[in-house]
């Protein structure tokens, strides 16, 4: 049997307890309750050209198992003026499959010293690129026909400047379905859904780099990708970095118009994905701690609670949420099955997951080793 929420507590401890776990509830909710109120996703426009060419960069290291279903949708996609890949330093025939599907492939210069791997592979296709658009995808996305002409619509229609958009995530394992939601549930709770109408501070802006959309010429006039060029979460990095700098910047939802098949495995997504969760180049230690326990207290720990009879009526409030969000959720994934409603069983572990990656950040990616950015996290 559960207990009361209103029974009071005996120490000071105990108040500070309530007291915590009450201010995360107040914070989930508000943030969750953002789906309600969202801006239209984004939706394929196949017969629209966009007035302007775009060029599409495709950044890509060792893809040559997976880059060739994106550019197979690219060839199909009347918006698309040219297609850049950036063949970085691969080890494989990614730049053999790229130029056999009519990319135009950029041979990768050797990595600066100061720059992570994507960051610069971004700022050669950007500078290659011919297009007044550009937009960059990620080489294991499969974007929809209209996809890129929505992108753009969208940035010219809402006085955007820079738009990045959320895929519908493919997972080809039944471990992979129930983590991964747990995994994306960490990003909802201490952010918000994609496509939130509300826009928050520069400091605390979600971004999906998978798929994002701008001008070129104003990218490169605010220094390109420069200016993050040390960040391994280059993305959110840089549309904070934007934001500070007065662009308008979005992050929406584009899951009816463009997938995306992250990893092949559940062991991939714990080790790619997990180094990534807690964001630690780009924000504020204070931030970190208030996100660790938003994790924590409103995610992970209620439904042990709740199993070991120790639960109370906060705890059920809790679960709800959960379980509100993994249905909101359900439509980012393709074919979400039963083990994807038993992600919170998982919430445990990846709420560790995030604690570990925070306390001690991994600098490995890709087979390159890098140093920690010699500016300051949430700058």
């Amino acid at each position: 049997m559960t207990r009361s929420l209103v029974r009071r507590p005996h120490t000071p401890a105990g108040w500070a307890w309530l007291g915590a776990r009450v201010a995360v509830a107040a914070a989930i909710t508000v943030r969750v309750a953002q789906a309600a109120r969202r801006r239209p996703p984004v939706q394929p426009r196949p017969r629209l050209v966009p007035a302007e060419p775009v060029s599409v960069v495709v950044p890509a290291r060792d893809e040559a198992g997976r880059i060739g279903r994106c550019l197979d949708a690219l060839r199909a996609d009347p918006g698309v003026y040219e297609v850049v890949v950036v063949d970085d330093q691969s080890s494989d025939g990614t730049a053999a499959v790229a130029a056999s599907l009519g990319a135009r492939v950029v041979p990768g210069q050797p990595l600066p010293p100061g720059w992570a791997g994507k960051p610069w592979a971004l700022q050669q296709g950007i500078e290659a690129a011919t297009g007044s658009w550009v937009v960059t995808l990620d080489a294991d996305t499969i974007p929809r026909p209209g996809l890129v002409a929505a992108l753009v619509e969208r940035c010219e229609q809402d006085g955007l400047d820079l738009v990045t958009a959320g895929a519908r995530v493919e997972c080809s394992t039944a471990a992979q379905q129930a983590l991964h939601p747990a995994m994306l549930t960490t990003l909802v709770y201490r952010f918000g859904p994609a496509g939130a109408a509300h826009d928050p501070p520069p400091e605390r802006l979600l971004a999906n780099g998978q798929v994002q959309c701008f001008r070129r010429e104003a990218l490169l006039a605010a220094g390109g990708l420069a200016p993050v060029r040390d960040d391994l979460t280059e993305d959110v990095a840089l549309a904070r970095h934007l934001a500070r700098q007065g662009w308008r910047v979005a992050f929406l939802d584009a899951t009816e118009a463009v997938d995306v098949r992250m990893y092949e495995s559940a062991a991939e997504a714990w080790r790619g994905w997990g180094r990534s969760l807690p964001l630690v180049d780009v924000t504020s230690r204070p931030w970190q701690l208030a996100d660790q326990a938003v994790v924590w207290l409103g995610q992970a720990l209620p439904l042990p609670r709740l199993l070991l009879g120790r639960g109370d009526a906060l705890d059920l409030l809790f679960l709800a949420i959960r379980l509100g969000t993994l249905a909101g959720t359900s439509r980012a994934y393709s074919r979400p099955g039963p083990a994807y409603w038993a992600s919170p069983l998982l919430d445990v572990p990846v709420a560790a997951r995030l604690t570990q990656a925070a306390a001690r950040p991994e600098r490995t990616w890709r087979g390159r080793t890098y140093a920690p950015p010699a500016r300051t996290a949430g700058r």
